[in-house]
């Protein structure tokens, strides 16, 4: 098991983007908090819980009340995933007529209506 917490933002794992997309089970998933659990600094002390600010940002804004009353915050501690997601390749032609792909990841709807 890794040396991290896992990341502790309210919608690490809605985000899309590629690192957080697991393509064999078409999830995506949280990420790893930014520093190890080992590191000393007094300013590593945030990043031992957060990807990145924004993360941070968003857990104090969902959670600011609780911490002004005292309330107890739930830890996470399992890595927390987004199911239903596929990665759809793009083929494109640039002016100078270069072929290129560019890579985007996309919600896929399974529910099928029949009229």
């Amino acid at each position: 098991m890794s040396n991290k917490n896992f990341c502790q933002g309210p919608t690490c794992h809605t985000r899309t983007t590629t690192d957080r997309f697991l393509k064999s089970r078409g999830v995506v998933r949280g990420r790893y908090a930014m520093w190890s659990r080992d590191s000393s600094s007094g300013y590593a002390n945030r990043c031992k819980y957060f990807c990145s600010t924004s993360c941070e940002s968003e857990w104090l804004d969902t959670h600011m009340q609780n911490i002004e009353q005292a309330r107890p915050i739930e830890f996470i501690t399992h890595r927390r995933e987004s199911q239903g997601y596929e990665k759809v390749t793009d083929s494109h032609t640039d002016y100078y007529g270069n072929d290129y792909k560019t890579n985007r990841i996309e919600r896929v709807d399974n529910n099928t209506e029949i009229n």
